[in-house]
C-alpha cells in the first residue's frame, strides 16, 4: 500500500497544521518506510520553519502553481499527482478530484471557525467551508481528538463511524529538553510563566495578562510573564497589552523545547483548541501547566494540569497564585505531566495512522 499525503502546508505559513504535518510524516516512513508513504508534493523534509517554506523557492512556487491549477481550473492536476496510490490524504489547501480508485482521507484538527467564527479572519472561515465540502466526500477521516470528532459530528453533520480518533503526537525533543543557554540568548533574568502560540483572539492573551497584572506585586516581582509567537490577526488593544509583558516574537522551532524547560509554569487559557500541541509539549518538557477546562484541553492534560474557566479572570489569578506560590506542587504536577505525555508519542500516532490507512482500504481492493 502506498499513501501520498498533501504536503502543501509544509510550503506556507502555518503553525499546527505544519507541526503536525512535519512529525506525522516522518514517523509515519519511519513505521512504514519512505517507499509508502510520498508527499505531494514530492519533498523531502528540510529544517521545520513555521513562518516560511520547507523546500526552496523553485520547488515552492511551481507546487503552489501546479495547486492553484488543481483547485482553480479543470486541469486534473491531482489526479496526475496521485498515480500509483491507493490513498490521497489531504488538507484544507486541497479541492481537486482525485483518481478514481483512490481513497480520499484528511484528518481533522478542529472546529473553530465553525464553533468559534467571531474569532476568525473571513478568509479562514471561507477556507474551512470548502474543506467541509471534502470532508464530506472523503472515505475516511481522522479527529486529532474526541473533542474534535464531536464537533465534527455536530458542525457537519459527518458520520461518527467515519472518522477514527488518534492523537497528535509531541516532538522527541520536548522529552529531553533542559534550559541550557536559552535564558542568556533571550536575556531571561527571572523566573518565569511561559505561554507559546499564535497571537490572536481565541489564544485567550488578553485574558491571561489581565490575570497576570491582578497577581499580588511581590509574585509579579517574582516570576515575569513571557509570551513567544508570532503576531496574528490580533486586535490593536491586544497588541497593545501584549507589548506590555515580555513578548519574544516569533522563536525558531529549535529553540522552543529548551524555552519550554526554562518555564517555571507554562499557561494556556485558550477558548478553543482541537489539539492543544503547547500544553502537550510543555508536560512533556516537565513544566507545569495551567491551561483551559474547554474544548480538547482536559482531555489532552487530563489530571496532570490545573484547568479553569478561560473566560474567568478570578480562577486564572487563584489558579496562577496557587501554582507560582507552590514549589512542591509544581514539582507534582511536573511528575504527572512526564507521565501523562507518554500516550502522545508521534510513534505511537504513526502505528496508529498506519493501521487507519491499512484497514481502510479502496471499495473493491482486498
Amino acid at each position: 500500500m502506498r499513501v501520498a499525503i498533501d504536503a502543501l502546508p509544509l510550503l506556507v505559513r502555518s503553525a499546527g497544521v505544519k507541526n503536525y504535518l512535519y512529525y506525522w510524516i516522518s514517523a509515519l516512513r519511519q513505521v512504514a518506510g519512505a517507499n509508502r508513504v510520498l508527499t505531494v508534493p514530492s519533498l523531502d523534509l528540510g529544517a521545520l520553519n513555521h513562518e516560511g517554506s520547507s523546500a526552496g523557492r523553485l520547488r515552492t512556487w511551481s507546487a503552489l502553481g501546479a495547486r492553484a491549477l488543481a483547485n482553480y481550473t479543470p486541469l486534473p492536476v491531482l489526479r496526475w499527482q496521485t498515480r500509483g496510490v491507493d490513498v490521497f490524504h489531504a488538507t484544507n489547501l486541497a479541492r481537486g478530484r482525485i483518481r478514481s480508485g483512490v481513497r480520499l482521507t484528511a484528518t481533522i484538527h478542529d472546529l473553530t471557525t465553525w464553533s468559534m467564527p467571531q474569532l476568525h479572519a473571513r478568509s479562514n472561515v471561507r477556507a474551512d467551508a470548502a474543506f467541509a465540502d471534502l470532508l464530506r466526500r472523503a472515505d475516511a477521516l481522522i479527529a486529532v481528538s474526541e473533542c474534535t470528532k464531536n464537533d465534527a459530528i455536530q458542525f457537519l453533520g459527518l458520520p461518527a463511524e467515519k472518522i477514527a480518533v488518534i492523537h497528535s503526537g509531541v516532538a522527541p525533543q520536548f522529552f529531553d529538553a533542559s534550559a541550557g543557554d536559552v535564558r542568556e540568548r533571550y536575556g531571561l533574568k527571572r523566573p518565569f510563566i511561559l505561554s507559546v502560540g499564535t497571537i490572536e483572539p481565541r489564544k485567550n492573551i488578553d485574558g491571561l495578562i489581565r490575570a497576570y497584572r491582578a497577581l499580588p506585586q511581590d509574585l509579579r516581582d517574582e516570576f515575569e510573564l513571557v509570551l513567544a509567537g508570532p503576531m496574528g490577526w490580533a486586535a490593536a488593544e491586544t497588541a497593545e497589552l501584549v507589548r506590555s509583558v515580555r513578548y519574544l516574537g516569533y522563536v525558531p522551532e529549535r529553540d522552543l523545547p529548551p524555552l519550554t524547560a526554562a518555564a517555571s509554569v507554562f499557561a494556556y487559557p485558550s477558548l478553543y483548541e482541537g489539539f492543544g500541541f503547547p500544553v502537550a509539549q510543555a508536560m512533556a518538557a516537565g513544566v507545569p501547566v495551567i491551561t483551559s477546562n474547554v474544548s480538547s484541553l482536559p482531555e489532552v492534560a487530563g489530571d496532570a494540569a490545573v484547568l479553569v474557566d478561560p473566560r474567568s479572570e478570578a480562577e486564572l489569578v487563584k489558579a496562577l497564585q496557587r501554582v507560582l506560590g507552590s514549589a512542591a506542587l509544581r514539582a507534582e504536577m511536573a511528575g504527572r505531566g512526564r507521565t501523562r505525555v507518554e500516550r502522545f508519542r508521534w510513534e505511537l500516532c504513526a502505528k496508529r495512522s498506519w493501521e487507519f490507512f491499512s484497514n481502510d482500504r479502496p471499495p473493491g481492493r482486498s
